[in-house]
């Protein structure tokens, strides 16, 4: 089994009018970006891309596989609430790193006004 995670940036612009059609467009262009690249592999191992927009969708098969991985963590400790546990933590890692990622535009623009100024 292998699986590679990768996040795109749902407002970028070469995904925004894919974005406004649909939720998963761009997590969808992305994990098919991701399986031509490692298409070398698919002959010899079990490959997932999961694909994360940076405003909460996933693509369908890395849900998928992230549910299964909730659902055998749940059979394992006992606890039914384990995917929803995982899709959770999923979730705060991305919204640490959108955090992240704005509070850096603004270290930038403070940086260009005291330039300008």
């Amino acid at each position: 089994m292998t699986w590679d995670v990768t996040v795109s940036d749902t407002l970028a612009p070469s995904y925004v009018s894919q974005s406004a059609m649909s939720a998963t467009s761009a997590a969808e262009r992305a994990a098919s970006n991701k399986v031509t690249k490692y298409s070398q592999i698919l002959a010899s191992h079990d490959f997932t891309p999961i694909a994360i927009e940076t405003l909460g969708p996933i693509n369908a098969s890395g849900l998928a596989l992230l549910s299964q991985l909730g659902r055998r963590i749940c059979s394992v400790s006992g606890d039914t609430r384990e995917t929803s546990f995982l899709l959770q933590r999923i979730s705060m890692t991305l919204q640490r790193f959108n955090s992240l990622a704005l509070s850096s535009t603004f270290d930038s623009m403070h940086a260009t006004n005291d330039e300008d100024g």
